[in-house]
């Protein structure tokens, strides 16, 4: 797997991922979405760096420019809840991509620490030999993204997949790079120190769903 960490130089990106981990800004639901955002069109735009690009022609008003335009089909399916923030900033980018969306959550069937990762909803487009940005602002276990991904596989094949997270642990990093294949690239906005014994990411941030849409019961 193709490993690509984005905040390790200095930029506005490490303004915005302080702001979204302050327990004094956090609390502020429309500030911590918005600035996940800027946080996937910053992610988005570094990504964009790496896709395959034409040569085209265009028309100005006064002449022919020749420049390049993207030359894949993108999709972009983010993990529901906590992903919409960051998929509307890739959609901010990427503003012809297609949109898919699927569901995945804990399921703790004996009411303890021990989970299993559901995913039930999806709603997506083809994206049979198109590239494929599955969105997903917390990368713990990484069970969620692999059992995602692994759903979606039965159906189609993508030419690529990038995987764009904000913050990531070494744990997950270790079980994506075990279960998923060598030419999938994941995109890190942050990596933090380590798993806690219920597998929530510390530092981290906080249940980044609950942060942008409301406690859920």
């Amino acid at each position: 797997m193709h490993l690509h960490y984005i905040s390790e130089q200095n930029s506005i990106l490490n303004h915005f991922l302080a702001q979204i981990r302050d327990v004094s800004v956090q609390k502020d639901s429309m500030r911590f979405r918005k600035n996940i955002e800027r946080i996937g069109e910053i992610m988005a735009y570094e990504l964009s760096k790496t896709l395959p690009y034409v040569p085209i022609a265009v028309q100005t008003p006064l002449g022919i420019k020749n420049t390049t335009e993207l030359e894949d089909h993108v999709v972009l399916c983010s993990i529901l809840r906590a992903g919409l923030a960051l998929h509307t900033g890739f959609m901010n980018i990427f503003d012809n991509a297609e949109n898919g969306f699927v569901s995945a959550y804990r399921h703790h069937p004996n009411n303890d620490d021990y989970f299993d990762i559901l995913v039930e909803y999806q709603a997506a487009p083809s994206f049979e030999n198109k590239t494929l940005i599955l969105i997903d602002p917390m990368l713990a276990t990484g069970q969620s993204i692999v059992a995602v991904l692994n759903k979606l596989h039965l159906e189609q094949k993508p030419k690529e997949i990038h995987i764009a997270v904000v913050i990531a642990t070494p744990e997950g990093i270790a079980y994506l790079e075990k279960n998923l294949p060598a030419n999938c690239h994941l995109w890190v906005a942050a990596l933090d120190e380590k798993l806690n014994d219920k597998n929530y990411i510390v530092p981290g941030l906080g249940d980044a769903g609950d942060l942008a849409y409301g406690v859920k019961l």
